[in-house]
């Protein structure tokens, strides 16, 4: 098993400190055990940004990748001064980036906060991209984009959206043209809510969508109300579930830990507090029936059916909240996916770590460790055989107390080889 192989390392350098140097001989010069610090496949690092902040990944069948650069996180996405600027890129040879599905759509007229109103909101514009936080491949080798219709002000200050901006965008990898756009009404995508990650289930027989698949979506907002929501790809329909459900909801108090220091969250002209990030992570189990998800400010992974998220019932909701699962704890994560073993990855920051949780025996291992993992962000499996990820400090942002940007660029997409083999989970 994954696991016993670190303890194991851990015992054969304990041994060898005790066959150089005679143990129990002398106090001084006496070599203690030691954290080995590395464990798992070597990573590679793919690209290095040097300019805007990263969180998601996507990886195409022939290889193409994009990331995308959340004005919400960092203001430094949205204010560029005369530089062209960007929420989603395809990233090029050489650390280069390329705005896409085109530069015109990634700027917004006006820019992407409307300051005719007070407060100042989100603009509301359907037809461009205001504030990125997703972009995923779909199994039929789509790209769709999780637009949360919100940014930051240069101040840090996080605006609420308006209709027209939370939205999710389907995009034809052959030609780069929009082929669908599902906005998501103020029920749905309230004006606080963060809408974070997305995956896709394109199997035409699902119970109650029109034939073209469903996608999930988290929501993790800070300001308190975090769900999943739902969108029907065909008619363009969404919904949510579980609001107010406290297995979506950050964990009181959290505290986490990243290269030994306590993590607390600062917010502008207000005293530091504690993180509360909601549901963020999600990933699809391989045969598409259940839902995992962790919130970031929480250790334990849950899961639920997809058919109680499908569901619109009138007893709906409440057969939705009574059908989550708790799998324990499983370190603090940000992103998750899926392989066609079955594993369910995740980051565990606190441990330098990507993790595998395995749904056939409920048990979390360690996959691939090392000193430069710190806020692990987004996941892609790919059809190559590799996972890819995002490594961008994020909790060293003004984000985190004391409110100043302690990252140090450049921000980096790392991947590693999947076990046995294993590729891309095709859900169609």
């Amino acid at each position: 098993m994954l696991g016993s192989s670190l303890f194991a390392l851990g015992s054969a350098i304990f041994a060898l400190s005790n066959a150089q140097t005679g143990a129990g001989t002398s106090n001084q010069g006496q070599q203690l055990l030691t954290d080995p610090g590395v464990y798992g496949p070597e990573l590679e690092v793919v690209h290095l940004y040097f300019d805007q902040f990263p969180t998601g990944i996507a990886v195409s069948r022939e290889g193409r990748r994009f990331s995308n650069y959340p004005g919400g996180l960092d203001p430094n996405n949205t204010y560029r001064g005369d530089v062209p600027k960007y929420t989603i890129a395809e990233l090029l040879p050489n650390n280069t980036e390329r705005a896409f599905p085109s530069a015109e759509m990634n700027q917004p007229p006006g820019g992407a906060i409307n300051y005719t109103t007070y407060p100042p909101t989100g603009a509301n514009y359907p037809d461009y991209l205001i504030g990125s936080q997703s972009i995923v491949i779909d199994s039929l080798d789509r790209a769709w984009i999780l637009d949360t219709g919100r940014v930051a002000t240069p101040n840090g200050t996080l605006v609420a959206s308006s209709y027209g901006g939370p939205k999710l965008i389907g995009v034809n990898l052959q030609n780069n043209t929009v082929f669908k756009t599902i906005l998501f009404p103020p029920t749905v995508a309230y004006s606080d809510s963060y809408l974070n990650d997305v995956r896709f289930d394109l199997r035409a027989n699902l119970s109650g969508t029109t034939g073209q698949g469903i996608a999930y979506i988290t929501d993790s907002s800070t300001e308190g109300r975090n769900g999943l929501v739902m969108a029907d790809l065909g008619s363009g329909e969404s919904w949510r579930h579980l609001d107010g459900n406290s297995d979506v909801h950050p964990e009181k108090q959290h505290v986490q830990y990243l290269y030994g220091e306590a993590i607390y969250a600062a917010q502008p002209g207000k005293p530091f507090t504690y993180l509360n990030f909601g549901s963020d992570g999600i990933a699809l189990s391989a045969d598409g029936e259940r839902i995992y998800w962790k919130s970031v400010a929480n250790r334990y992974l849950y899961s639920i059916p997809t058919a109680r998220l499908r569901d619109r019932s009138t007893n709906s909701e409440v057969l939705a909240q009574g059908s989550i699962n708790n799998h324990g704890q499983s370190g603090i994560s940000d992103g998750m996916e899926t392989d066609t073993n079955g594993f369910i990855y995740h980051g565990n920051m606190e441990q330098n770590s990507v993790a595998i949780f395995n749904p056939a025996n409920g048990t979390v291992h360690t996959f691939v460790r090392d000193p430069r993992l710190n806020w692990i962000d987004t996941f892609a499996v790919a059809e190559d055989g590799y996972i890819y990820f995002t490594v961008n400090q994020l909790v060293f942002s003004a984000l985190s107390y004391p409110g100043t940007d302690r990252r140090v660029k450049p921000w980096a997409l790392m991947r590693a080889p999947l076990p046995n083999n294993a590729t891309k989970v095709s859900l169609r």
